[in-house]
């Protein structure tokens, strides 16, 4: 392989190695870490909640401006890497020069410089950190879902509740009109329950955020104003809603209101004029498309040699499976990287090249590289293949199987026995009392 590609799988390799979990479960990895932030250039440091004194310092005493600071998984690992990098080579080398004053006299004028993901190596670096962090996020999510020890009193009667955080969120929306979404949507439970007890503690309205002079009167208004629901204008509550971990730069607000918004502004008389598209889903390896799966599976066999159909059926994929395998597929072929056997290219065409000279399209690795949590999200979000996989046929059949129950009719040979031994006899003594 070309030296720049070797570089970039060192780059890689290096992000991996440098990364890692909390040595505790059920913690943030992002608060166990030391909250002193190193400036990229000199020996200043900044607590983590300074972070925007430490930007500031960044652009006025070293010219530098990062871009999409917000969209960065774990701001103190990617500033320490860079640290590291800028000591090895000049700033150019990685970022782009922005001149100020350009029309002035040079002695006037002024470079600053851009880190930014169009940078390959930045990129490479966001993503590790990102993957790392969405990771650790589900590893926690999972573990509150099928936790069975929780105990916690609701914050509206004190009644207690232990088992499954579920029954405690349910209940709170069954008898107090107070929802936060699906339980199952929400990570880092009882830190958030904890964060709206203190709001209650202190007689603070969660929605308007408003303070009361007693408890009864705070109650009193949540329940005439509507108000038994969390603030979405909060960013506090951010990090406990996994969706702001899968779509970066959005909040759990405006994900959960995009499909509000198109539908808001639509009328029943419209939908006379429907017009349903065809399906145009991609291929794998290249840029054809068709409009049924049936065809897209036979151009990639064809073609491609990659019979998804029989890779469903000899390693037995359930649903999910097969769509994390699409999806992991996906994403080594946008890296330029050949699923079968990691190896990465320049472009996309010297790795298809690769992948039909040593026909290594229809090999997979070892399930444990793509059966992972993160490729259950699509790589393409506009990914039409993902719509139309299946279970396997001896699963369906399986399933229609356990569905046929038998239906015994009662012996109607005797109809003075049937009254009086029938089994509806005792549901109408249960329906009288």
């Amino acid at each position: 392989m070309a030296e720049g590609v070797g570089a970039r799988e060192e780059i890689k390799d290096c992000i991996l190695e440098a990364l890692s979990l909390p040595e505790s479960p059920g913690a943030d990895f992002n608060l166990v870490e030391n909250v002193l932030l190193p400036c990229m250039f000199c020996e200043e440091f900044y607590r983590e909640e300074e972070k925007d004194r430490l930007l500031k310092h960044m652009i006025i005493e070293h010219k530098l401006v990062i871009a999409d600071v917000k969209l960065i998984a774990n701001f103190k690992r990617y500033i320490t890497y860079w640290k590291k990098r800028f000591t090895e080579q000049e700033i150019t080398c990685f970022c782009s020069v922005i001149r100020t004053n350009s029309q002035a006299p040079e002695d006037q004028q002024e470079n600053y410089f851009l880190l930014c993901d169009v940078l390959p190596e930045d990129r490479i670096l966001r993503e590790g950190l990102q993957q790392e962090r969405l990771k650790n996020v589900l590893e926690q999510q999972q573990h509150e879902r099928s936790d069975t020890t929780f105990q916690r009193s609701c914050m509206f009667c004190s009644e207690d509740f232990t088992g499954n955080r579920s029954v405690l969120f349910n209940h709170m929306n069954e008898e107090h009109s107070f929802n936060v979404g699906l339980p199952d949507n929400i990570v880092y439970c009882n830190e958030f329950l904890d964060t709206l007890q203190k709001k209650m503690d202190s007689l603070q309205c969660l929605y308007c955020e408003k303070t009361f002079r007693d408890k009864n009167t705070l109650k009193d208004h949540m329940r005439k104003k509507q108000h038994r629901k969390v603030n979405p204008r909060n960013h506090e509550y951010d990090r406990f809603y996994v969706i702001n971990y899968l779509e970066l730069g959005k909040s759990w607000e405006e994900v959960q209101s995009e499909d509000d918004r198109d539908l808001g502004d639509s009328n029943e008389e419209d939908w006379s004029d429907w017009e349903e598209h065809p399906m145009s889903a991609f291929c794998l390896f290249c840029e054809t498309q068709a409009d049924t799966t049936e065809r897209l599976l036979f151009h990639m066999k064809d073609c491609h040699h990659f019979d998804l159909h029989k890779i469903k059926t000899d390693l037995g994929l359930k649903f999910y499976q097969q769509v994390k395998l699409v999806n992991f597929i996906r994403r080594q072929i946008h890296q330029c990287r050949c699923h079968g056997c990691q190896e990465r290219f320049h472009s996309k065409t010297e790795l298809i090249t690769h992948m039909e000279k040593d026909k290594h399209m229809s090999i997979l690795p070892d399930r444990s590289m793509w059966d992972q949590p993160q490729y259950y999200f699509p790589t393409y979000e506009n990914d039409s293949l993902l719509c139309t996989l299946s279970d396997s046929e001896e699963e369906l059949a399986a399933q229609d199987q356990r569905e046929e129950i038998p239906v015994i009719g009662e012996d109607l040979t005797s109809l003075e026995a049937l009254k009086k031994g029938s089994i509806l006899n005792q549901l109408v003594r249960d329906s009288r009392n």
